[in-house]
């Protein structure tokens, strides 16, 4: 069963405001190349996600270009953002999960510290 987009967006925004991101919702987001509306984000720290689904027609958003430029900048560390699509989960539990993973990884890669200052 999918996980509608007012329901995943919510789940989303509580994962990441109880890990100390709290976000801005919906959003227009519009950085070297790459241009949507952001159902979630925090600009203090850099850190966001977006939850593509058929119900809300932002499947096409975000092109592969867009999707590799953000790539290139979350490798880079200059953002990160958890994009996720509605068929790649079953479950709430399923997004929970994952976007705890994501934050998992930016704290990892910043240093273990959300804003990424060295200590």
């Amino acid at each position: 069963m999918l996980v509608a987009e007012q329901e995943g967006c919510r789940l989303l925004a509580e994962v990441f405001v109880a890990r100390g991101f709290p976000v801005v919702r919906d959003i227009p987001f519009d950085e070297n190349g790459v241009s949507f509306d952001i159902d979630g984000w925090n600009a203090e720290h850099r850190v966001g996600f977006e939850y593509r689904t058929s119900e809300a027609g932002d499947k096409d958003d975000l092109s592969l270009d867009e999707l590799a430029l953000l790539a290139e900048r979350m490798e880079a560390g200059e953002l990160f953002i958890f994009v996720i699509d509605d068929t790649s989960i079953e479950a709430k539990d399923d997004l929970r999960l994952y976007a705890n993973a994501f934050l998992d990884e930016v704290e990892r890669r910043r240093g273990g510290n959300k804003a990424g200052a060295r200590r």
